[in-house]
């Protein structure tokens, strides 16, 4: 198991809340991680209990959930796949609540989803003030060695296709990953979307990575409305597969882009989509700079400490930054990324840095060493910044 960096943060939430919520796409981990959680719990004196909503078994076990629940109040239970049962989080609110009149305040549940739209609804109108929520992402630099860097970003982040025994291992679990999605996943929580049409979509996403959203062309492309261009978009942000990145809008007197840029979260997802499954193919193709930027991009992001909203900076002559992080506390981070191990600090970067004022400024680059670059800005690895952002986040 590789271990990962939310883990001691979910413990802590756990001690905090009465329920957490752990979201995140399928595959990613949850179980694993949930598990693991489970058994320090037993080792520290508190029985736990791990119920999976896809088992017809668990299933029936739930069916009088009150009951169920109730009869097992000093215990840590883990419900996986808590979207399947969404009339299941008003029970929990009212054991929630007499629990913690009867003295149990933290640590009662843990909830695991595949972010699902019903799941993120319910879960907060029902469990409001009793819960935390935190995402499990797909394993990051910071969580692998230095040497498997490449291997990361060309097979992306979810555990199976990391640690698959072959490039062409990695590349099969993906196709599989991606058809389960289309064909079984996302029929499941209510949308009926032929399974070709969102593959067609999704796979646009992917040639656009990291471009600034275009609904209209979209939707000439796939012969749809802008409003259902709009939903398919939504659809795969809510389940975490896509991230849609918000323009920074500063006073700054210019003509800005507002639409947001779009990225296909997860790299490999990216290559698999385009058919590139080795290095050599992606370092051959026209995406490979806007894989890397995405790549990097969400890295970043994932590492930052919570509260932190990251959007990106760009005027219509075309001086932009790539991604802005705007922390708690104030501080504003300025981000440029690229593959290039000698980058070079561009005017536009230097107008960009003058419009935002942030109060550092880096250049992600594809080698290890950190050196200066004048002006105040850094030329630093992505493993190095997102090690420095972790940190910043890692007080629970």
């Amino acid at each position: 198991m590789i271990p990962r960096r939310l883990a001691p943060i979910l413990r802590q939430r756990l001690t905090e809340f009465p329920a957490v919520g752990l979201l995140g796409p399928r595959q990613v981990g949850k179980s694993t991680l949930a598990l693991a959680v489970a058994k320090d719990a037993e080792a520290g004196g508190v029985p736990a209990e791990y119920l999976d909503l896809e088992s017809p078994a668990d299933q029936a076990k739930l069916e009088d959930a009150g009951a169920y629940l109730r009869a097992r109040s000093n215990r840590l239970i883990v419900i996986d796949e808590v979207q399947r049962a969404p009339g299941l989080f008003q029970a929990l609110r009212g054991i929630i609540d007499e629990n913690v009149r009867a003295g149990r305040g933290a640590g009662q549940f843990l909830l695991l989803g595949s972010a699902s739209i019903d799941l993120l609804k319910q879960s907060r109108e029902s469990l409001a003030g009793r819960s935390a929520y935190l995402e499990l992402r797909p394993i990051d630099i910071t969580e692998v060695p230095s040497g498997q860097a490449d291997d990361l970003w060309v097979r992306g982040g979810f555990p199976l296709s990391f640690l698959a025994k072959s490039h062409d291992a990695s590349a099969n679990w993906r196709e599989a990953f991606i058809t389960t999605y289309l064909e079984r996943d996302i029929p499941l929580l209510g949308p009926r979307i032929p399974a070709t049409t969102l593959r067609r979509f999704w796979t646009m996403l992917a040639h656009r990575q990291g471009a600034p959203l275009n609904a209209a062309e979209l939707a000439r492309a796939l012969a749809v409305d802008g409003k259902t261009v709009a939903s398919y978009l939504d659809l795969m942000v809510d389940l975490l597969l896509v991230r849609r990145l918000p323009p920074l809008l500063p006073n700054v007197g210019k003509r800005l882009t507002k639409a947001p840029k779009t990225y296909v979260r997860d790299s490999g997802l990216v290559h698999s989509l385009l058919r590139l499954d080795t290095l050599e193919d992606l370092l051959g193709h026209p995406v490979a700079g806007e894989s890397w930027e995405g790549h990097v991009i969400e890295t970043l992001i994932g590492a930052a400490p919570p509260r932190t909203e990251a959007s990106f900076y760009r005027t219509a002559t075309g001086v932009e930054l790539d991604l802005v992080l705007d922390m708690p506390g104030g501080e504003r981070w300025a981000i440029e990324v690229k593959r290039s191990s000698a980058p070079v600090v561009t005017k536009g970067f230097r107008t960009a840095i003058a419009d935002v004022r942030p109060s550092r400024a880096f250049i992600v680059y594809g080698a290890a060493a950190r050196y200066p670059k004048g002006e105040g800005i850094e030329a630093v690895s992505l493993r190095e910044l997102a090690i420095e952002l972790s940190k910043r986040g890692e007080r629970p």
